[in-house]
């Protein structure tokens, strides 16, 4: 009888939040402006392609995996409809401190899913560590309206972005040639 072996879906998540959350984070640290390119990820890669990773993540019977992709997924998926709907006249415009709720809320989400990670690898619990400040930091700067706060804020999200890319092509590339290319850090 054949066992089953199923592909590696985490790299696609890890990809889709990565690249999605650079892009996101060059808006907020000033680099450049929010356009079509940060919401078309967000609703492609960060979105739909995390949710996809999700559910084959369900499919492995991995619970953190799925849990972590879907939500994450369907939290680029909220972001774009915060950003677009009253752009669209469908819904009124998040003041400061709702979107800072929204925010919070992401981070408080992130924490437990940090805590998680505790028996992962490092990179991963860098990924989820440096996601928990991130939100943080957004929430913070979002609520008081902190210009300087919300730059920090999107330097620290490229640097998780970066540590999300370096883990899903570590998984990649360590897989693809047997053996550890990239180092993640032993499990815990």
């Amino acid at each position: 009888m054949h066992e089953k072996h199923y592909a590696n879906p985490g790299p696609l998540g890890l990809m889709g939040f990565g690249m999605t959350t650079i892009l996101l984070n060059l808006h907020n640290a000033g680099f450049c402006p929010l356009t079509a390119v940060v919401l078309s990820m967000g609703l492609c890669f960060g979105g739909m392609a995390q949710v996809l990773a999700g559910l084959m993540e369900f499919k492995k019977g991995n619970t953190f995996g799925m849990t972590a992709f879907t939500a994450y997924g369907a939290f680029w998926l909220s972001l774009v409809g915060i950003l677009l709907l009253p752009r669209l006249g469908l819904a009124e415009a998040a003041d400061g401190a709702t979107f800072a709720s929204y925010l919070a809320l992401w981070g408080l989400f992130t924490l437990f899913m940090f805590i998680g990670t505790l028996r992962a690898n490092r990179a991963l619990q860098a990924v989820f560590g440096t996601l928990s400040l991130l939100f943080v930091l957004l929430a913070a700067g979002n609520l008081t309206g902190n210009a300087a706060l919300l730059k920090l804020a999107g330097i620290e999200g490229i640097v998780c972005g970066l540590i999300a890319i370096y883990l899903a092509m570590a998984e990649v590339l360590n897989e693809q040639f047997g053996r550890t290319l990239l180092p993640i850090g032993a499990r815990a």
